[in-house]
Formats: C-alpha cells, sequence, structure tokens
C-alpha cells in the first residue's frame, strides 16, 4: 500500500501532463508562419511546464507538492472554469486536487529517508 501511496500521484500527475499537452497540438491548426505556430504551442504548453515543475517539487517536499497541486488543481478549476461542467472537472481540476491530496497522504504513511 505504501509503494501505491508513493507511485500513484506522480503516475497521475504524469498521465495528466501527456493528457494536457496533447491540446497543445491545436496551435499548428492556426493562421500564420511557422515560428508564429511554434510561439503559440510553447504557449499552450505552459500549464504542463508549471505542472512538471510542481512534480519536481512534489517528488522531494510531498507536503508542500501537495499543497501546490490542490492551489493548481483550484486555479484550473476557477480561472479555465472547469466548474461549469462535470466532464471538464473530471478531466482538469480532479486530477490535479486528488494528486495533492495523495501527495500528502503518502507523507504521512511512508517515511521521508525511504525514497
Amino acid at each position: 500500500m505504501k509503494d501505491v501511496l508513493t507511485w500513484f500521484p506522480r503516475i497521475l500527475v504524469m498521465v495528466f501532463v501527456v493528457f494536457v499537452s496533447i491540446f497543445a497540438l491545436d496551435a499548428f491548426d492556426e493562421e500564420g508562419t511557422f515560428f508564429v505556430k511554434i510561439g503559440h504551442f510553447l504557449m499552450h504548453l505552459i500549464p504542463s511546464a508549471v505542472t512538471l515543475a510542481f512534480l519536481w517539487v512534489a517528488w522531494r517536499y510531498r507536503i508542500l507538492g501537495g499543497l501546490l497541486f490542490i492551489v493548481w488543481g483550484l486555479i484550473f478549476t476557477i480561472y479555465f472554469g472547469t466548474h461549469r461542467t462535470t466532464p471538464l472537472f473530471l478531466m482538469f481540476s480532479l486530477p490535479l486536487l486528488t494528486a495533492g491530496l495523495l501527495f500528502m497522504i503518502s507523507n504521512l504513511s511512508v517515511p521521508q529517508n525511504k525514497i
């Protein structure tokens, strides 16, 4: 059970990053030069980069990382408006909130020096 609490939130966040990054590919459907499209693509990847930075923090400091993911999930809920429809909330906000809670729970059940 301790291994599940250690690895499940990490894998959940990695899968979430891949899922959100796929949506950045729509930047290539827009009009403009190749460099404009690359700029839009990189801009669409900012949420994925922030999520990966939070994962890096959570990997070492689970409580801080858990808090960061909970706040990030709330930002997704409010700023991106995922609270308006259940499918959007389930796809974008719930994985972040769940990962945050699991990181915090895993800090209580798994000793820090084990990992």
